[in-house]
């Protein structure tokens, strides 16, 4: 598989797959949304559908959802402005010409006196040379148009802010939350592909030269004792193994009905950085064919990766693991490289992971990522009211730049590892 292609493809699933959750409840919500996006920057391409504008853009380090209220409303009708008004058959105004008004001929052109676009849905005023005040219904779904540009108003139930703070929180959450569906689904895929991992601690492939093949082990083989300890599954196999490094461990293996003694001493293999060393002998897991149980093992999956991943996330925060073990974007096009030489499978794994990857960090409490968002609508459940939307705005603004800030000194970081 092509690397470019493969890679593309994986981040725009990635990507795809969390604004979509975002997406999907925002509108169920009942909130307008404007935008679903794949990228950031000019945009490639774009189409509009069910009152939202779909578009990719050129620079793939993400993508957002962006819904009516969560930033300041671009136009504000303000006394003494003059617009432009067209109406619908109902005789409700649909269209508000902000300016290029000449461009439509067929506008009523009004000095705006007073326009409630949130609520009543009323926009008074006067035709111009006229001194008769005017009242025009707005139709909930009209546009603004602007520079030619059309752009739908958005009626304060039509909103974020309006909406309850559970329809809130699950529209933030619903991103990570389909990042997490989508890694059930790829290990699911996985389990139907390969088979299950067997409880027990049978052993599937045996590479060559390894300190397992050197002591006689087998495919097919099942350990069921070392040295006085009874083994019953693949988890107290590995947990002995991993603890000793250049020991003789005395086995009891079961092969064909019959049992036979083997002595096997685990190479030793460095840990990653801030961890410590560990005994490794050189087996995969068994698998079988079971449809059933790839439900279980996509859930089990997903819920080890993520454990895994949480506890390195921590080893980074209290300082146990340095900044120089991040990657961005150029880090993981290079592992993705490196993944892909080694066939679809470990491609679809890789893909997981990221998957759960990018569902973990979005839901820690930073700025401009969905936890830091999440802390806001928290607070307000507890303190009864939202925090203001300047001070909220001022918190995100400062986190964005502190990430793209990160962005770029990870991103060096791959640059000098990979390149210089």
């Amino acid at each position: 598989m092509n690397t470019v292609i493969a890679f593309i493809l994986m981040f725009g699933l990635l990507v795809f797959i969390h604004e979509w959750g975002h997406l999907i409840f925002a509108k169920r919500a009942g909130m307008l949304a404007r935008e679903f996006a794949i990228g950031f920057g000019p945009k490639v391409f774009a189409f509009t559908r069910n009152e939202t504008v779909y578009t990719i853009r050129l620079l793939p380090i993400g993508g957002y959802v962006r819904v009516a209220g969560e930033d300041p409303e671009i136009i504000d009708l303000k006394p003494g402005h003059h617009v432009g008004l067209e109406f619908n058959e109902f005789g409700k105004v649909n269209k508000i010409i902000v300016n290029h008004k000449t461009k439509h001929p067929n506008a009523r052109i009004i000095e705006i006196e007073e326009a409630d676009l949130d609520h009543a849905l009323q926009i008074k005023g006067y035709e111009v040379g006229e001194e008769e005040k005017l009242v025009f219904d707005v139709d909930s779904k009209a546009f603004f148009v602007m520079d030619e540009r059309e752009t739908q108003i958005a009626p304060y139930d039509r909103q974020f802010a309006s909406k309850t703070v559970l329809q809130r929180a699950m529209q933030l959450f619903a991103g990570p939350m389909m990042n997490f569906v989508l890694a059930i689904f790829i290990f699911l895929i996985l389990g139907i592909i390969q088979g299950v991992p067997v409880e027990e601690a049978q052993m599937g492939e045996v590479i060559a030269d390894s300190p397992a093949a050197e002591a006689g082990l087998k495919e097919g083989d099942e350990i069921i004792q070392i040295e006085e300890d009874p083994i019953s599954t693949w988890e107290e196999f590995h947990t002995i193994v991993s603890s000793s490094p250049n020991e003789e461990l005395h086995m009891s293996v079961l092969r064909d009905g019959e049992e036979i003694a083997l002595t096997v001493v685990p190479n030793e293999a460095e840990g990653v950085e801030g961890q410590e060393s560990f005994g490794q002998i050189g087996v995969y897991k068994a698998f079988e064919k079971s449809i059933l149980g790839t439900i279980p093992y996509g859930i089990s999956q997903t819920y080890d990766t993520s454990k895994l991943i949480l506890t390195n996330l921590g080893m980074l925060i209290t300082g146990q693991l340095s900044i120089d073990a991040l990657s961005g974007p150029v880090g993981i096009y290079d592992a993705t490289d490196q993944i892909v030489q080694t066939g679809f499978t470990n491609f679809l794994l890789w893909t997981a992971m990221l998957s759960i990857n990018l569902g973990i960090v979005n839901l820690v409490p930073l700025p401009a990522l969905d936890g830091g968002r999440l802390l806001f609508v928290g607070i307000e459940a507890i303190r009864g009211k939202p925090v203001s939307p300047e001070k909220e705005g001022l918190f995100h603004f400062i986190g964005f730049a502190l990430l793209m800030l990160l962005m770029i000194v990870v991103t060096w970081n791959d640059i000098q590892r990979l390149f210089l």
